[in-house]
C-alpha cells in the first residue's frame, strides 16, 4: 500500500509529522506552565484547557497521530530510530495521566507529561528527518 507512495502522501506525511511535532510540543508547554496558570484561565475564558477530559482526549490524540504518522513513515524509511522517542513517550504520558487520576501529585504530573509531550514532538521530527533524509535507489529494500 505504502511502497510507491506518490509525491501527495509524502507531502501528506510531512504535514502529520509537522502538525504532531508542534503539537506535542504545544501540549508539553501546556502541561509544563499549567500549575503556574490555572487561576488565570477561568478569567481569560479558557478554563477548558485545564479540564481533564480536554488532556485526555489531547493525549489520546497525540498518540494515535505520532503512532499512524510513525507506522506511514517507517514504511517508508524502514527505521525504528523515532520510536526510541514514541515509545518513553507515551509512557510517561499515560503514566502522568495516571497519576492525575490519582490527584496525588499534580508536580509529578506535570513533569511527567510535559517530557512526554516532548518525547512525542521528538518522534515526529526524527520520523520527518528520516523519510526526507530516505533515497530510494539500488539499496532501497522496499
Amino acid at each position: 500500500m505504502f511502497m510507491d507512495m506518490p509525491r501527495s502522501a509524502s507531502r501528506w506525511s510531512r504535514f502529520v509529522d509537522r502538525f504532531g511535532a508542534t503539537a506535542s510540543f504545544l501540549c508539553a508547554i501546556h502541561c509544563a506552565l499549567l500549575p503556574i496558570v490555572f487561576g488565570v484561565l477561568p478569567a481569560l475564558g479558557l478554563a477548558f484547557l485545564a479540564d481533564h477530559a480536554f488532556e485526555r482526549a489531547f493525549v489520546g490524540f497525540a498518540i494515535v497521530l505520532a503512532s499512524l504518522s510513525l507506522a506511514v513513515g517507517w514504511r517508508q524509511h524502514g527505521s525504528l530510530r523515532a520510536l526510541w522517542f514514541l515509545a518513553p513517550g507515551i509512557a510517561m504520558l499515560v503514566c502522568g495521566l495516571v497519576i492525575d487520576g490519582d490527584h496525588a501529585s499534580p508536580t509529578g504530573h506535570a513533569i511527567l507529561v510535559s517530557i512526554g509531550g516532548t518525547l512525542v514532538a521528538l518522534a515526529h521530527l526524527v520520523n520527518l528527518r528520516l523519510a526526507q533524509a530516505h533515497v530510494h535507489g539500488p539499496a532501497c529494500n522496499h
